[in-house]
């Protein structure tokens, strides 16, 4: 049976069945844990349904992370608000009813709730052709991270997010995707945000720092259906797919690498709708073709219905790097007599195009009004003529750390972008862009990598901890510099502010407002290599609604974000 000290203020509960969970939920109080005994659960339907509160989350956790092993047809719903969940692996079943991970029990969803630390491997039913996603999500301001979902070989997507008429505010980082075969039709997507009839509704969804390892399912390994989203630093590794901007407008795909190894179908990034930013992005040996090309840009339906393809409108794609492809760049790809919109006003700036198979550039339909400006292309024959303001050389790139191609010191790029288009300040490295930018996605620098590929040794489960109660805690060892978005974010009354360091340093981490001026000093002091949360409340502060940036600085890093206060 569970226990339940009263005389704590948190209290831990230590349950074996979802019956005791039950049980347990109707003493549980915020702040409270519950503590699943090591072993084997058994067809269990865990309801995890609660509310605790943004300074007193509830948690359900595993006794032993990684040591809790969830068979059969067991399956998980989520449904309240501040949950927690950590430390769970479902394995060696399948799930009977809905998916096996739902932020939400029958018509109550979860908000600012989170998944961490748990494996969904190889959770298959007998018949492929079964429909079930393995992670749902519901609500708003929920987080799935550091979480491993490998095998799945049914038809469904891995991990969904649904809409509403409000946007979800959702944040996927850190996990790793893993070896899903390819499946015979549509539908096996790894990451979907929306569907196509919710596609015009703002998600303001983040996927960064994930890894895609031979996510094959189908062409769409991330498929966006919604809008606002940015998907960000994330690491594709031998994927025959590409990340796709399927429905909805305003995304931002930024600073991702794609290393596809000449796998058949791999591609890079393919562009439908409007208002897209794809910059600093890092595409090598995609051997797709057609809609899977480095770059695809697509032509559209004249009053395209929801579910078919919205013209291309007012995309930027700058800052690019993509090397050694079958076919590097697309544009107006699938054109027939329905596709006949071609892209219309788009930007194609300071990318570094380079190939010996030709063309560099398809033309499957004309661009109405494209700007070409600050590229470099070389290796083969361009496929047009080559437009002012760009360039046909050898961007001299070379091979360093990270098996990723970067500018040498003799590089022709280096202060040669048309600063007309300078859409970003880092690099794909998060190195500080300064004066005139280099072209492509790296900015020639002797300084520190602030921001590397992921890989299966830095996301997935393993190395976190479940969140406790101290405001600031050291969490795991850090692989580089970085700063992650706030969360949740907009927030009210508290949020996290992560950061990693990965040698000692002295760090300073500063709030500013909209006129920069410093608002507060949350910390100024030496701190030893590691990864750290700082627990930000409001009130300590009287931060009014508003939008405040944030800034990590230590002696050869600076990087900010931008957080919301809503009251």
């Amino acid at each position: 049976m569970f226990f339940s000290p009263s005389n704590l203020k948190a209290a831990k509960f230590f349950v074996s069945s979802s019956a005791e969970i039950t049980s347990a939920l109707a003493l549980v109080q915020p702040g409270d844990t519950l503590v699943m005994k090591n072993g084997t659960w058994q067809n269990q339907k865990i309801v995890f349904q609660k509310n605790g509160t943004a300074e007193k989350n509830i948690f359900l956790v595993a006794e032993v992370e990684g040591e809790v092993f969830l068979t059969g047809t067991s399956t998980l719903r989520i449904a309240g608000n501040y949950l927690v969940v950590s430390g769970l692996i479902f394995k060696n079943g399948y799930s009977s009813s809905g998916g096996v991970i739902d932020f939400r029990n029958g018509s109550l969803e979860s908000n600012y709730c989170r998944v961490t630390n748990t494996s969904i491997i190889d959770y298959n039913p007998v018949d492929s052709k079964t429909d079930y996603k393995w992670i749902s999500l519901y609500g708003t301001h929920n987080r799935v991270d550091h979480c491993y979902l490998k095998g799945k070989t049914h038809i469904g997507t891995s991990l969904v997010v649904w809409l509403s008429n409000k946007p979800n505010y959702h944040l996927i980082d850190s996990n790793y995707f893993g070896f899903r075969p390819v499946f015979p039709e549509n539908g096996a997507e790894t990451i979907r945000i929306g569907t196509s009839d919710w596609s015009m509704y703002d998600s303001f969804t983040t996927v960064e720092f994930n890894y895609f390892e031979q996510c094959n399912g189908e062409i769409e390994i991330i498929s966006n259906k919604s809008c606002g989203n940015i998907f960000r630093y994330n690491t594709f590794k031998d994927c025959e797919g590409m990340l796709t901007l399927r429905h909805g407008n305003r995304a931002t795909v930024e600073g991702n690498f794609f290393f596809c190894g000449k796998k058949p179908n791999s591609g890079g990034i393919r562009i439908i709708g409007e208002d897209h930013k794809v910059i600093n992005n890092y595409i090598e040996n995609a051997a797709g073709t057609s809609m899977k090309s480095g770059i695809t840009i697509m032509n559209g339906v004249p009053d395209s219905p929801l579910n078919r393809y919205f013209q291309v409108k007012r995309a930027i794609v700058a800052f690019n790097t993509v090397v050694n492809c079958a076919q590097t760049l697309n544009i107006g790809a699938g054109k027939d007599s329905e596709l006949s919109l071609s892209p219309l006003d788009c930007i194609i700036a300071n990318n570094i195009f380079y190939s010996s198979q030709t063309p560099i550039v398809t033309f499957t339909d004309n661009p109405a009004n494209m700007t070409w400006s600050g590229n470099m292309f070389y290796g083969t024959s361009i496929g047009m003529t080559l437009p002012a303001k760009n360039y046909f050389v050898n961007p001299q790139l070379s091979k360093s750390s990270n098996e990723v191609l970067r500018l040498i010191s003799t590089s022709p790029a280096i202060n040669n972008s048309d600063t007309n288009y300078a859409y970003t300040t880092i690099d794909m490295d998060g190195q500080e862009r300064i004066g005139i930018n280099d072209i492509g996605a790296d900015e020639f620098s002797t300084s520190p990598l602030m921001i590397k590929p992921v890989s299966a040794a830095t996301t997935g489960p393993g190395y976190m901890r479940i969140p406790t109660s101290v405001i600031e805690s050291k969490k795991r060892t850090a692989n580089n510099f970085m700063l992650f978005q706030n969360y949740p974010n907009p927030f009210n009354p508290t949020t996290t502010i992560s950061y990693q360091i990965p040698k000692d340093s002295f760090v300073t981490l500063k709030i500013y407002n909209m006129l920069g001026n410093e608002i507060a000093t949350l910390v100024n002091e030496e701190r030893k290599a590691g990864s750290y949360n700082y627990e930000l409340g409001i009130g300590n502060y009287e931060l009014p609604s508003g939008i405040y940036f944030y800034q990590l600085r230590t002696d050869n890093f600076s990087f900010t974000r931008k957080m919301v206060v809503l009251k």
